[in-house]
């Protein structure tokens, strides 16, 4: 589906283009054509590629999806894809199941970490040129009109042409990580504040992996991207992104400030189950020591019944009149002296 068309000329807007105008404006000095898709088809997709004549094996990439983030050079142009990272409530979830690994990731439920919704992961493919700037989003309910009307309003910034809009879209990519990042810190906060709390550890288990497993989504959208602005900036650019190579250094920097707070959570997860499963540790040890100390004291009481038990003749306490109450009085004080000094041990 086709969002908008419009035509830009020294970075300031000329005119929104219906489809079958936007090739007079291919050659004109100082102007591009900034196009938005969204979850297009082959054969909506197929008129864009003849007119720019975009790569075939790009266009089957961004049609297939499930695309690892990366920037190609072909030729003059650059084909680059991004993974769009949202957080939809679980009063905005569907209850179906869950939906296939290329699209949306929904669970439906609340996860076992207590955060009401889930990740739906989406990607947006962007092919770059000279004079064009095509943006197709797949899988995702975020819109870039922000990004946009942001870049509109800083004309001399957008007269760098196609590379700053690549930019801005990279930016605003980068910038809707944090609120993710964010959610799942708080969550991983509320975890630790129950880890030493008594019959608590196996949920705690349940519910860090629970947030490691929605870690991992972002990582995989984060940790590629971060390869592949290396490109961009430093070294060898790729000449249509020489004017905005600043700025890519800057999405670069965002990027890896989200990236280095990823990988402390990963630590502090895996730190958080190694010391919860040391808590299931020490409380099956707990039980263990309470199940031992009571089988010690019923099995004194066994010793000495089965001491009398064993029906000798010449045994003197079957003979006495106090024989039993005397017994019983004896098993009753040994076992209780022994719960006192099991008590006292922490045993019981």
């Amino acid at each position: 589906m086709l969002i908008n068309c419009v035509a830009y000329r020294e970075g300031r807007k000329l005119a929104d283009l219906a489809p079958d105008e936007v090739a007079q404006y291919l050659d004109r000095p100082d102007t591009f054509v900034w196009v938005a898709l969204r979850d297009a088809d082959a054969a909506e997709l197929a008129p864009w590629q003849r007119l720019f004549n975009l790569h075939p094996l790009a266009v089957e990439d961004a049609l297939k999806g499930q695309q690892r983030p990366k920037i190609e050079e072909y030729g003059d142009d650059l084909f680059a894809v991004m993974h769009l990272i949202d957080w939809v409530p679980a009063a905005a979830q569907a209850p179906a199941p869950r939906a296939r690994r290329g699209g949306s990731v929904l669970a439906g439920a609340a996860e076992p970490d207590g955060l009401s919704g889930d990740i739906q992961r989406g990607e947006v493919a962007v092919f770059v040129g000279p004079g064009y700037v095509l943006s197709l989003r797949q899988h995702s309910p975020q819109h870039f009109l922000g990004v946009r009307e942001r870049a509109e309003r800083e004309p001399e910034l957008l007269r760098q042409g196609p590379s700053f809009v690549l930019y801005a879209l990279m930016d605003a990519v980068v910038d809707r990580y944090f609120p993710v990042l964010d959610l799942l810190e708080s969550a991983l906060e509320d975890i630790e504040q129950s880890i030493f709390t008594n019959g608590a550890a196996r949920e705690n288990i349940q519910r860090l992996y629970a947030l490691k497993r929605r870690l991992m989504q972002l990582r995989r959208a984060t940790a590629p991207m971060l390869e592949m602005l290396t490109k961009l900036h430093g070294g060898r650019v790729p000449p249509l992104c020489a004017k905005s190579e600043h700025y890519f250094r800057d999405v670069a920097d965002h990027l890896a400030r989200i990236h280095g707070a990823i990988e402390a959570v990963r630590e502090t997860i895996a730190t958080a189950i190694q010391a919860n499963l040391s808590m299931v540790a020490i409380e099956d040890s707990d039980v263990t020591k309470r199940l031992a100390a009571w089988a010690g004291i019923f099995a004194v009481a066994t010793a000495f019944a089965g001491i009398w038990g064993m029906n000798f003749e010449n045994m003197p306490e079957l003979k006495w009149t106090w024989g039993y109450p005397a017994a019983l009085g004896l098993i009753v004080c040994v076992c209780g002296l022994l719960w006192y000094r099991l008590r006292r041990a922490g045993w019981l």
